[in-house]
């Protein structure tokens, strides 16, 4: 039975898409609590690291949480969230975009993030029906998405997910299945992190101002590790062109500005792993001709 599930599912898009929907949308589920909550999680822990080291008496602003416990709960009420209302999706809808208890608003973005993880995953099913590489991809689409998101709203690119997505990329790459050659691989990890680096530190020696972080560098080198050096020009002009889009957009409108970024910075990661996600997924219908799928 196995086996002939798994014939089935190499060879029938329609049987490996709807597979792959309702497995993106478990996943997008997901992602949404570690998009949450790994910032907060990394914030407690970097808090209690200083006033340790200054040997002060502070109470942590942030909340004891992990990635599993306490089980989903509002964040205004704090009441735990039912089953019901955690089906992806679909209990967004039940609920009514509001928490069942203190009828605080939901954003949107919960069952947005969802269904786009579920038809990201359907793309990766559509273009490889490789036993070995399409996990691979939905591992980049899982990461990716995180990173795009964390990044948006915290201005961080946290080195739990960057460094792991590296050498996750250099394992898939072993045998070069994705970009070709574990040399090309390390290339482009090379490649992506020094190249932001040294645009990083000339815009500092002439502006005397920070124009990235560090954690764009390593994002990055992670994504070309997955795709190898081949790819750095085209994701560095498709994000580029993403960014600078964004930059008029947000201009234009006015909300450039905030009280959280007086600056008027905006995060680089977000276009970085849009333009990833586009080369991955796309490339090879783009006559981009990265690799083999």
């Amino acid at each position: 039975m196995t086996e002939l599930f798994a014939f089935i599912f190499q060879n029938s898009f329609l049987l490996r898409g709807f597979v792959l929907l309702f497995l993106g949308l478990i996943i997008g589920s997901f992602l949404n609590v570690v998009v949450y909550r790994l910032p907060v999680i990394l914030n407690r822990k970097w808090h209690n690291e200083s006033i340790n080291q200054l040997n002060i008496d502070i109470t942590c602003p942030y909340e004891q949480i992990n990635l599993i416990h306490p089980a989903s709960h509002c964040t205004s009420c704090k009441t735990k969230i039912p089953f019901w209302a955690n089906i992806p999706v679909l209990g967004y809808f039940i609920v009514n975009g509001r928490c069942h208890h203190c009828y605080s608003k939901i954003s949107v973005r919960y069952p947005f993030v969802e269904l786009a993880t579920g038809v990201l995953f359907v793309i990766a099913g559509y273009i490889s029906n490789d036993i070995i590489l399409l996990p691979g991809l939905l591992v980049f689409i899982s990461f990716i998405v995180c990173l795009i998101l964390i990044d948006f709203d915290t201005m961080l690119l946290p080195d739990e997910l960057t460094l792991s997505l590296l050498w996750l990329g250099l394992i898939v790459n072993l045998n070069g299945i994705l970009s070709l050659s574990l040399a090309n691989a390390v290339i482009g990890a090379v490649v992506g992190y020094l190249s932001l680096w040294l645009v990083y530190w000339l815009f500092k020696i002439i502006t005397k101002r920070e124009g990235m972080g560090y954690g764009d560098f390593k994002f990055f080198a992670a994504i070309l590790a997955w795709t190898g050096y081949n790819a750095f020009v085209v994701i560095l002009l498709i994000s580029s062109m993403l960014g600078i889009i964004y930059y008029i957009i947000a201009k234009v409108s006015g909300k450039l500005y905030s009280d959280e970024n007086i600056s008027g910075h905006i995060p680089f990661g977000p276009f970085l792993g849009a333009a990833g996600l586009i080369v991955v997924l796309a490339g090879k219908y783009l006559n981009l001709a990265l690799f083999q799928l």
